[in-house]
């Protein structure tokens, strides 16, 4: 059964899925993996996987939703045949993996807000880590993952119209006014330029070759821009054939680089003015709910006020980015069983909060999930889209891009890095941050 639903316009599309691309994979992510030693080398493989990569795959993932009209478990049977049948099931797997860890973050960065917004920021390091231990563990981890994901669910059981596209059509906007509000005031603090020049603009060639470097680029590419997990496959389906895929995909690239950059220039001022260097490199939650509360916290009500206001931005981007997650499973219940949207959305919600719960007591198993489904799974679905489009229907990319007045040569130049660049670079991406991954896991052997 195809899916019935559209946008109420292209700027409604943009707008979601831009919100699915920008997530605390910018906020959270890209101040952990930047810190990491990379500097201006991380940041440039970022652009380059970005650019050369992540964007010829977006727009085919977009292609091969607009195309079907089906949902992410269905459409590459439609387009491709039973024997592509796995990839809708990686979709599917890796969209509500990346979701049952994910809503623990987001039930963080809630206690985070509200913490902030009611009582206040921890004073010291020693007490922002007692308090992150409280809100990380028992009652107030399920509490915060278990209302994050109602709310998701009640966004994406509205529909695509009344729930997803109202959703990004205020919170994307705002979200934009907040993020160069505060990276505003960054500039005013006393560490803002040694921030810049010691996370973004630091110079190092040797890190181009750094494993560890590699593997947080492209991590952080294909998580930030959410290609490969079905999201933007599935937002596609509900779009027009007279959208211009390119131009779409170009603008949600576009926001989401702009997102991550803007949350580094307000992060690592912060983390340099107050000294918190360690704190951000050793640990993934660090920069996010240890540093920037901690830090804020000596600048008395101003920096109340602005924690309360980046906490506020970060909640509204995990939002659109968890609904886009949800809408991967709902709309294959949809689409292969018939149900409704409210009763998809809701058991799938359950169904996701008892998978995460693992996740929710304890962060070195929600950080063993980021590798596993943020890492692995998600650059391997981005290889099965770059070899389906490129090499097994590139007739259907071609003649769905045609349809919507791209031009020719447009179109052989796409194809071109979908078939040549795409496959071997995501492939090398892919083997690095396996190996990697099993280092660090098992150093002995």
């Amino acid at each position: 059964m195809a899916l019935k639903e559209h946008w109420r316009s292209g700027l409604g599309f943009v707008f979601a899925a831009a919100g699915s691309a920008v997530g605390l994979g910018n906020l959270w992510g890209f101040a952990y993996r930047a810190s990491q030693g990379g500097g201006g080398a991380f940041l440039l493989l970022y652009v380059l996987i970005v650019l050369l990569v992540c964007l010829p795959v977006l727009i085919a993932e977009m292609v091969l939703g607009r195309s079907t009209a089906q949902s992410p478990l269905l459409a590459p049977v439609a387009a491709a045949g039973d024997a592509w049948r796995p990839m809708g099931w990686l979709f599917l797997i890796a969209s509500c993996g990346i979701l049952a860890f994910y809503a623990v973050l987001m039930g963080w960065t809630g206690h985070t807000l509200v913490h902030a917004l009611w009582v206040g920021l921890p004073a010291d390091m020693e007490t922002a880590k007692s308090l992150f231990a409280s809100v990380s563990k028992g009652n107030s981890a399920l509490l915060g993952q278990g209302g994050s994901l109602a709310l998701t669910a009640a966004v994406v059981a509205a529909g695509v119209q009344g729930g997803i596209e109202r959703l990004s059509r205020w919170a994307l906007p705002l979200l934009f006014v907040l993020l160069v509000g505060l990276a505003l005031w960054a500039t005013t603090l006393s560490g803002a330029v040694g921030g810049y020049q010691t996370f973004l603009l630091r110079w190092d060639s040797t890190q181009l070759l750094n494993p560890t470097t590699i593997r947080n680029a492209f991590t952080q590419a294909f998580f930030s821009i959410g290609t490969g997990i079905g999201c933007i496959l599935a937002y596609s389906a509900y779009l027009k054939s007279s959208a211009r895929l390119p131009r779409e995909a170009i603008a949600v690239v576009g926001l989401d680089t702009a997102v991550g950059l803007l949350a580094g220039l307000i992060t690592f001022p912060v983390v340099i003015s107050f000294g918190l260097q360690e704190t951000v490199s050793e640990s993934t939650v660090g920069a996010l709910f240890l540093a920037i509360p901690t830090g804020l916290a000596s600048l008395g009500s101003a920096g109340r006020l602005v924690a309360v206001l980046f906490f506020s931005l970060a909640y509204l981007a995990a939002i659109t980015s968890s609904v886009s997650l949800l809408e991967v499973p709902v709309a294959s219940l949809m689409d292969r069983l018939g149900w409704s949207r409210r009763r998809s959305a809701w058991l799938m919600a359950l169904l996701i909060f008892i998978a995460g719960l693992p996740a929710a007591m304890s962060i070195p198993v929600l950080e063993a999930m980021d590798s596993i489904f943020g890492g692995v799974l998600l650059i391997l679905g981005g290889l099965l889209l770059a070899l389906l489009m490129g090499w097994v229907v590139p007739k259907r990319f071609r003649d769905d891009l045609q349809t919507s007045k791209t031009s020719g040569g447009l179109i052989r130049l796409m194809l071109f890095f979908l078939r040549w660049v795409s496959p071997v670079v995501i492939t090398a991406g892919l083997v690095i941050s396996v190996v990697d991954l099993w280092r660090q896991w098992f150093p002995a052997a």
